[in-house]
Order: structure tokens, then sequence, then C-alpha cells
């Protein structure tokens, strides 16, 4: 029995509702007693209960047309139903309706308790399917999304959180980011998601182009148009569409899928007839658009219409714990993509792709990954010399940078230098939060304010 098990017992007779009551808090339930089918539901519309002790006869309302509400209303809450008046009928009936059980009176308390921990038992094996289905269904939304780190947790979290929501969501970030990945997590987390999920990349169509795919065309609608064509609006009816690249849009265009927002409507290229459609709209853009706004080159009303909600992507660069599960996740997807022997990373290569600022973000980790896979020897080791050029020489860079003047300097000196700049650029990235700043060094705070009076450091007055 759940601990505190909450019941309702609707019952027009005072004396029998409290036998029962004094009964159930006994045995430690929390009891509400009503005395009518209609207080009962309005009962349960503000307060949750786990079980129902339902009489058949009731004044008003009669105890099927009770059930019938609560089975419809609270389909999860578990019914049993209780008469003086005994039938077949009736037990049918009830059962028909939803009632978990029949209880004849008189009863016997050993009777009426054991099918109230029966009731009981049922509603928490549907709650924990429940639970399952939903954290099933959670993985699976994310799948292929790799990462740990406190950034990618709480973009996690709000993806869970608007997935069921019909609102439009507008996803920002760098190229390489994964915003198609993100986008398709939304779509998995929805009621859509049995439905389809097509992306359309507004950089990579012609302008030309770009309105027959996506709200399709009539016959003769212009020169080669020999048939008439559905749009990737109408394929994707009651599923989502994925605008990739959305201030690429021309205005026109922007014009005509403002009206599917707020319509949920459009017409085909050279068409007269309405097509009404139900999409969740997506749309991404790897470009600041409030300056796209300033220059007329994109649409206020519709930059609105799409910006309701807003994920915004960090680049990997800001979220370097997750190199080493995403190495491992690329170096296991293409070992058996290309049916080759698993490959371990030498640690030396992975201090290197930690040190990198991968401007190319995951999708360039990911290439770089692939290529080490291919190339990789006999005893499948990834090391350094695997890695591109521009990689390797821009750690080299970094190094360089340091000052050894025209007469060199010692070594100890350049270490410390390097150090310095370190502590420097983690202080400005986290705007001089000594305790975030020693976070991203891996630091103890205490260990990085004394460095910081031993170089001199000076902090900016706030």
């Amino acid at each position: 029995m759940p601990q505190l098990a909450s019941v309702i017992v609707i019952d027009d007779e005072e004396i029998m509702r409290e036998v029962i009551a004094r009964l159930l808090r006994r045995k430690g339930y929390k009891v509400k007693t009503v005395r009518s089918g209609e207080e009962g539901l309005e009962e349960a519309k503000n307060h949750p209960f786990d079980l129902v002790l339902l009489d058949l006869m009731l004044p008003g309302m009669g105890g099927l047309e009770v059930l019938s509400e609560f089975t419809k209303k609270f389909p999860n809450l578990v019914v049993i139903m209780i008469t003086a008046y005994a039938s077949i009928e009736n037990a049918v009936a009830a059962t028909r309706k939803g009632a978990f059980d029949f209880i004849t009176k008189p009863f016997k308390n050993d009777e009426l308790l054991l099918v109230i921990k029966n009731g009981l038992e049922k509603q928490q094996l549907l709650r924990e399917n429940l639970q399952l289905k939903k954290t099933l269904r959670t993985q699976g939304s994310f799948q292929n999304i790799v990462g740990k780190s406190e950034k990618m947790r709480q973009l996690f979290e709000l993806v869970s959180q608007i997935g069921p929501r019909r609102s439009t969501v507008m996803i920002t970030g760098e190229s390489g980011t994964g915003k198609e990945l993100i986008a398709k997590a939304v779509h998995n987390c929805s009621g859509r998601a049995d439905r389809p999920f097509l992306p359309v990349n507004s950089g990579t169509i012609p302008f030309d182009l770009l309105e027959s795919e996506l709200f399709g065309h009539v016959r003769g609608a212009f020169t080669g148009a020999s048939s008439g064509k559905k749009g990737l609006f109408e394929a994707a009816q009651g599923g989502t569409i994925f605008l990739d690249e959305i201030g690429n849009l021309p205005l026109e265009t922007q014009a005509k899928l403002l009206r599917v927002i707020q319509e949920r409507e459009f017409r085909r290229v050279g068409g007269l007839e309405t097509v009404k459609v139900d999409v969740r709209i997506i749309a991404a853009t790897n470009i600041e658009l409030r300056k796209a706004l300033q220059t007329g080159a994109f649409r206020e009303d519709l930059y609105y219409r799409l910006n309701v909600i807003t994920l915004s992507l960090p680049p990997l660069r800001e979220r370097k714990d997750d190199i080493p599960l995403l190495v491992e996740h690329f170096i296991d997807h293409f070992c058996k993509e290309n049916s080759a022997p698993v490959c371990s990373l030498d640690q030396g290569a992975l201090r290197i792709l930690m040190e990198y600022d991968w401007p190319g973000n995951v999708r360039e980790l990911e290439n770089v990954i692939e290529r080490a896979v291919v190339l990789a020897p006999e005893e499948r080791i990834i090391r350094e010399e695997l890695f591109p050029q521009e990689v390797l020489e821009s750690i080299s860079v970094g190094i360089s940078k340091l000052d050894m003047g025209t007469n060199g300097t010692s070594l100890k000196d350049l270490v410390l230098e390097f150090e310095k700049n370190l502590i420097k650029t983690a202080l400005q990235k986290t705007k001089w939060n000594q305790k975030k700043a020693a976070a991203l060094l891996r630091v103890n705070p205490t260990t990085l304010n004394e460095k910081l009076k031993r170089m001199k450091i000076k902090l900016p007055q706030r």
C-alpha cells in the first residue's frame, strides 16, 4: 500500500461513510467523505486521490454515471463500486465503464481492505509503467546527443519541458553545434513523435525553388511544372518542420511563412485553393537575427512569432568536459561503420583535443575522429599525428605566442607566463568571478586566490 494513500468515499448514507472512514484511517489512509457524485467529482478536480469508493445508488447522478465521469476525467484513478443491490448486470456494467472491482454491502472489513489494497497495487503498477515509458521515450529523444556538462544538462531539461507544448521554438548556436539534433529531440518529446519530422536547410535551396519546396505548386505554375506537387508543409502534416538557417529566407517567403504560423494555412505556388495544415515549426539560425531586423533583411513580426521559446546551444569550447564522451562516442560509431577493430585514444592526443578551441564545434570534432579511425595503424591507437595539421598548428601557435625575448628565457619563466595568461583568460571568460574561474581551471578557489596574489594579478574594481 502506498504510504498515506488518499481515498474518497462517495455514499449518501452517513453511517456507512463514517464506518468506512474510521476503518481506513486506522489503517493509515487519508480519507475524504462526500454524499453525492457531484461533490465527489468537484473534490477530485481540486485534490488528487488514489482511489474512489463509489456507491451505486446515489441521489442526483447515479453511480454508473459518476463512474463514467471519473474514468473519462481521471483515467488512472482506481474506482471500486459498492452496492446493497448486487447483480451480474450491475457488475458487468460497472466493469465495462472502468471500475476496478465491485463489492456488496454488508461486507467484511478484511474483504474491503483487500480489494482496496489490490486496487492501489494496480495503480502503483500503472504509475511505474507510465514512468518507464516516459524514461524510455526521453532516452530515445536524446539519441546521438552526447553531453553531461552543466550547460547540456540544463538544455536537456528545457527540451523535455517544452517538447510536449505546441509553441514555436527558435534554436540559436554556431554552425556545427547540433541544432538539428536538438530540434529532433524536441519533436521526439512531443505528442507528434509518431508523425513526420522534416528538416529544411533554407540556405541550400535556390530562392526560386524554395517556395515550391515548402508549399508545393499546381500544374503549370511555372515553366517545367508539368504536374502538381505537395510541399514539405503538407508532407509534415501533424508533425514538425525544422527550418534551418532561417535568416536566409527571402522576404517574400517570410511573409508566406508568417501566414502559416498565424492562420495555419497557405496556398500552393500558382494555386487558389487554401490548404489547412497542423505543423509545429522549429527554426534555427547561426546568425544574430536582431541585426537582420535592423537592416530590414528579416521581418520583425515573423521574428517575434518564431522566437516564442529560444534554445541556445553552447559552442564546444564552452563545454570541453564533454569532449572525452564525444570522442568515445565517435570512435565507437566510426569503428562500427567501417567494420574496423575498436580504437583507443592516446592520452597525449586527448590533451590536444581538450586544448583545441574547435571553431567548427562538434561537427569538426566528429570529422577529426572519423579521419583518425580510418587512418589508425594496426595497433588501433589514435595518436596526435593522425590529427589534421590545423589542429596541431593551432596548439603550437598558442604556445609560440609566449614571449621568449631576443636572448631566450628560462623554462620556469615560460611556464609562469603561460600559467598567468591562462588564469587571466579564465577570469575574463567568467567575468572575473574567481569561483567560476577556479572551476574552469579545475583548481581549488583558495589555490587560485593564492596564485593571484603571487602573480600580482589585480581584479577590476566593481
